[in-house]
């Protein structure tokens, strides 16, 4: 298995072996591509998924700091915390593989998508797809976050391009 997340597309496929398995809409960053700390960017290069978290969660549960809340996302929650950044379903948490460039720091400074707690995750279906809208996650479908975590395991390559 291996995934790219096109950021012109607005698209995450995974491939197994070079073989189109499945292909879903995302949203990648509102403030663009970048890797440095504190940027809300999505980071280009390779990765691989780090952990997997939530496997046995219920669809739309919610998740602060990697941990189900016990919430499950619904209009009411949102509306009561409009502010918040939803993380939904399941979490696939990246780790950079370039030093320098998603790994470590750099001379501007920290640019680790692992430190950065870059993933794909669940996000509400009222938000958008094909728009770039997240603070620097992969944000895709509740359905669709699901159906992927049960398709790929922890060391899984992903590609994060630009075009």
């Amino acid at each position: 298995m291996h995934l790219v997340i096109n950021i012109a597309q607005q698209a995450l496929t995974l491939y197994q072996y070079d073989k189109k398995i499945a292909r879903y809409a995302v949203s990648t960053a509102k403030n663009g591509i970048g890797s440095q700390q504190d940027s809300g960017c999505t980071p280009l290069g390779e990765h691989v998924i780090a952990q997997k978290i939530g496997g046995d969660a219920p669809i739309n549960a919610v998740f602060v700091g990697r941990v189900p809340t016990g919430e499950i996302y619904d209009d009411a929650l949102g509306k009561q915390y409009p502010e918040r950044d939803w993380i939904l379903s399941r979490i696939l948490w990246l780790s950079g593989l370039e030093e320098g460039y998603n790994k470590g720091c750099n001379a501007q400074g920290g640019c680790d998508t692992y430190q950065r707690y870059i993933y794909i995750h669940g996000t509400p279906d009222t938000e958008p797809m094909g728009v770039a809208r997240s603070h620097g996650c992969v944000r895709m479908r509740n359905d669709d976050i699901v159906a992927l975590f049960a398709q790929v395991k922890e060391g899984t390559p992903v590609s994060i391009v630009s075009a």
